[in-house]
């Protein structure tokens, strides 16, 4: 019996070290594009924060309202009203010294959402009370095989 329970602790440990903890600013909602250029970051981003872009979905995925939101956590913005959670989170960035031109705002746009939109929301981010510089979008990568 306890060789038995060392090999599921061996394998419970060896799952835990290789999961992929990245994904914890995930929002299911948000179906990412598909692009055969997408890398992950060679470097760790010291300063970042994630924006998950997308649409209401049902449960088989398919979009349910056609208003694209900005998912955080359980609450949902519109474009319109995104504003005032970007101006707390500059100030969350000010708070702690750090220098807002080193902040990196990662974009997790659903590949549904118009490209103009998401324009929008960079226009947004780099407005002079919010002052963002540094954007990434994810995208997944499209296997070649």
């Amino acid at each position: 019996m306890t060789p038995m329970i060392d090999v599921v602790f061996q394998l419970l440990s060896f799952f835990m070290m290789i999961s992929n903890f990245e994904q914890d600013k995930a929002d299911e909602r948000v179906t990412l594009p598909k692009d055969k250029l997408a890398r992950p970051p060679v470097v760790k981003r010291e300063s970042s924060f994630t924006l998950n872009f997308g649409f209401d979905r049902d449960k088989d995925g398919r979009i349910v309202d056609t208003t694209a939101y900005v998912f955080d956590g359980d609450q949902k913005f519109t474009i319109e009203s995104v504003r005032g959670r970007l101006r707390q989170e500059a100030a969350f960035y000010r708070a702690l010294g750090k220098d807002i031109a080193d902040v990196t705002v990662e974009i997790r746009a659903d590949a549904a959402v118009k490209s103009g939109q998401v324009q929008d929301l960079i226009q947004m981010c780099q407005e002079n009370d919010i002052a963002f510089q540094r954007f990434a979008l994810k995208a997944t990568q499209k296997s070649e095989f």
